[in-house]
């Protein structure tokens, strides 16, 4: 008989009491905790005993990645708690004075982690009050996410601090695990499996296989081209690196890109120490290796539309002006030139596709209500395998396809709306087959999906744990993974299963007797008066390091490593004895700002990067970023700068890293900018060694200002407009496939932008550099139906 949990907060028969569910949350009442527990088995549930646990001590921030599971955490929570009115949800469409006053009526907040970032930078918000905050999906605190910063202001500012993050997947490596514990500050482990006996009669059956396919002998063929000239590329690369006694990769087919993304910043390091003709040559020779290694994944594991449409990227790429010349390398290459020919004549098409075909018709037949998720690595494949199912004309098959926010060229993104509706119809079953990129991972709680469809493997633990926990929530599911034969597919499944099996032995592990914690914590500022009881100890624990101040100052928080005592946040502080207003394309330089004591406000400015006084505007540009201002089409330093010095009386540039010589374009070239930026627009240059030294310039630059009667920080400017000409050049040359060169000679040619578009096949390729292909892309895109 099915019992229920009884809380004054909740309404009656809303929320299913399992016993290992209580005695993880009671747990993690003792102490900042770290919940590990397998998908579908409730992890909100624990999160939901903590909070209402902790919400008579003061307000509690629960963090979710992605709006998706934002609202899916705001319903869940407003569905079960007696007054709905409590919880508010936070979105960076809600103006920021509207969440500055929500922040303040609100005891529960939902939010992404990026709009808690923002109104921490800008001084909306104070965690002084938080008694609680949870990480879901804890994995991502690392790197620069932003869970790391406002875990660090919570340990600065928080003055009854507790700690929950949650997650199905922290880590393959103990040092992985200890470092998301670290970052949000974490001072235990609790987990469970799906073995242990509590847990077991609420596991669901998940069936695992494997599906191998052959990769067509015409496809293979494609790929040996492209390998050949990936070889040769290789071949040139040890070369050019022996001339320096550097060791090179000889075998391509063997290294991994991030061995090859590590030699290339060694490459670049080096040139701003010593530069040399063949050190220059090999950082072009490793971007063409790069993007050739790209190009053979594409063919041998994602079919002949991906490789096709990354190919035409490539070409237009090579075309456009400012494109790189390892891109117009490849493409002038014969063997290239014969693969496209080849891609653009075959009539096979990946066995995956039918392979996914077959699999979801299979499903839909047997079960006409099931839902269904397809993952791939690239959207170019999601699309692939959407017109694929679309062109089946099985009517059972109701796809839609399911990718990020960010769109690019012919590629349009979703809306955090439009992917919110996307699910939505796809619970309801207006949609039963979800094609999703990596955005559909983490946290989607669709329960009644019985298939999911791994596109390729992934070589990672963390990502191959979440699409899988997307079956097998409410009922029993399948998992299928599709491997192409003789590729790196092969090579990707056995990386993520080794992975896998190390994250269980680290889980395993961590039930040892000598790693537990038996002392009790029974004074921690835990379970006690809140109706929820422990038990008997039967989930595993690990402590992580010495339990610092934490709920009502008992144990609890990231220890003394973390200064005590909140800062002013509504006003300078003492230590904060100057204030900037950053751009939020700066906002991890902001985050360092603030570290420093400088008061910090974030704000979209259309000129400069930061503003430290009425009179001081800074455009900050690292070196890589100069010289594609230089050089590319679209990014005009010397537009930016003439705004900034129309706009502030002492304009400012920092230019920050070493390797400013280090790309392939000519030092006279980039002294020339240099001399013109200081001589003809009267804009200082300070150049910096890395982001360090660039927040000190900074802030020495804000206090200085504004201790000599610069005044505050003022931003004003306006960006100065295109012209015509150039507004005209833009819409035409952003056709996919058509650079700014090709538009020239369009507009030259036809007069005007509405004669371009209205110009048939035929009368286009009359136009210099307009190839058939680039003619019929044009009247694709300009006479194509709207299908949205």
């Amino acid at each position: 008989m099915t019992s229920y949990i009884q809380h004054p907060l909740l309404k009656e028969k809303a929320v299913e009491r399992r016993l290992f569910q209580l005695e993880l949350a009671a747990s993690a009442l003792q102490a900042s905790t770290l919940v590990v527990l397998p998908t579908g088995l409730g992890k909100t549930v624990v999160a939901l005993m903590v909070l209402i646990a902790r919400l008579n001590r003061g307000k509690v921030l629960f963090l979710a990645p992605t709006k998706p599971l934002v609202e899916q955490h705001a319903s869940f929570l407003e569905n079960v708690l007696a007054d709905s009115t409590i919880v508010a949800s936070f979105t960076g469409e809600i103006l920021p004075e509207r969440r500055k006053e929500m922040w303040e009526e609100a005891k529960i907040v939902v939010s992404t982690p990026q709009v808690i970032e923002n109104d921490l930078l800008s001084r909306r918000i104070s965690l002084r009050d938080v008694s609680c905050i949870i990480f879901d999906e804890a994995h991502r605190a690392v790197g620069n996410y932003a869970y790391v910063y406002i875990a660090e202001r919570y340990g600065r500012e928080g003055t009854d601090r507790l700690v929950l993050g949650i997650t199905a997947s922290p880590g393959s490596s103990l040092e992985r695990i200890e470092e998301v514990c670290g970052n949000i500050g974490a001072t235990r482990i609790e987990t469970k499996t799906e073995a242990d006996p509590d847990v077991s009669p609420f596991v669901h059956q998940r069936e695992i296989e494997v599906v191998k396919v052959a990769v067509p002998p015409e496809i293979q063929r494609v790929r040996s081209l492209l390998e050949e000239v990936l070889e040769e590329r290789g071949e040139a690369l040890d070369r050019l690196g022996g001339s320096d006694g550097l060791r090179m990769p000889k075998r391509m087919d063997r290294t991994s890109k991030k061995e090859l993304l590590d030699l290339q910043k060694r490459l670049r390091g080096l040139i701003a120490k010593n530069p040399s003709p063949s050190l220059y040559q090999a950082v072009s020779v490793l971007a063409e290796v790069l993007k050739l290694k790209h190009a053979v994944e594409l063919a041998e594991t994602q079919g002949v539309d991906s490789l096709g449409r990354y190919l035409e990227r490539l070409a237009s790429e090579a075309e456009s002006r400012g494109g790189s010349k390892a891109a117009k390398r490849i493409m002038e290459d014969p063997r290239v030139e014969e693969a496209v020919g080849d891609l653009a004549r075959m009539d096979v098409d990946h066995p995956k596709l039918r392979a996914v075909l077959e699999l979801v018709k299979e499903q839909l037949t047997a079960k006409a209500d099931s839902r269904i998720m397809v993952f791939t690595n690239y959207r170019d494949t999601a699309s692939s395998v959407l017109d694929y199912l679309r062109e089946a004309g099985d009517e059972i098959i109701r796809p839609v396809r399911f990718v990020g926010q960010s769109s690019r060229a012919s590629d349009e993104g979703l809306s955090q709306r439009r992917q919110a509706e996307i699910l939505q119809k796809f619970r309801e079953g207006a949609y039963n087959v979800l094609i999703a990129t990596s955005v559909g991972e983490e946290g989607i709680d669709i329960p009644a999906t019985d298939l999911v469809l791994f596109y390729e493997p992934v070589p990672s633990e963390i990502r191959s744990i979440q699409r899988k926990g997307r079956t097998g929530r409410a009922r029993a599911g399948r998992v299928v993974v599709l491997v192409a034969r003789g590729t790196r597919d092969e090579a990707y499944r056995w990386i993520s299963d080794r992975k896998e099996k190390s994250m269980r032995q680290q889980i395993r592990e961590m039930s040892w007797p000598d790693r537990r914690d038996l002392g009790s914590a029974a004074g921690a500022g835990g379970g006690e008066g809140h109706g929820l009881s422990s038990g008997p100890r039967v989930g595993r624990q690990l402590v992580i390091g010495e339990v610092g101040p934490g709920p009502g100052g008992e144990p609890g928080g990231p220890g003394e490593s973390r200064p005590l005592g909140p800062p002013d946040l509504f006003g300078l502080s003492e230590e904060a004895s100057a204030l900037v207003i950053v751009d939020p394309r700066e906002r991890s330089l902001a985050r360092m700002l603030e570290s420093m004591g400088v008061g910090v406000t974030l704000r979209v400015l259309e000129v400069g990067d930061y503003v430290v006084s009425d009179r001081v505007g800074i455009e900050r540009k690292t070196a890589d970023d100069f010289v594609d201002s230089l050089v590319g089409a679209e990014r005009n330093i010397f537009a930016q700068l003439k705004d900034l010095a129309r706009s502030y009386e002492r304009p400012i540039l920092i230019l920050e890293g070493r390797d400013l010589y280090a790309r392939q374009v000519h030092p006279n070239a980039i002294r020339g900018a240099l001399a013109s930026i200081a001589v003809d627009f009267g804009v200082a240059i300070i150049p910096t060694a890395d982001e360090d030294e660039t927040v000190s310039v900074i802030a020495a630059i804000a206090r200085r200002e504004q201790h000599a009667g610069g005044g505050a920080p003022h931003a004003h400017g306006k960006k100065t407009h295109r012209t015509l000409k150039e507004q005209q050049e833009y819409l035409v040359s952003s056709i996919p496939g058509v650079g700014n060169a090709v538009a020239k000679n369009l507009l030259r040619h036809f007069g005007s932008v509405e004669r371009v578009f209205a110009a048939s096949a035929e009368e286009l390729k009359e136009v210099e550099l307009v190839g058939p292909k680039t003619a019929e892309r044009i009247r694709e895109l300009v006479g194509g139906e709207y299908k949205g």
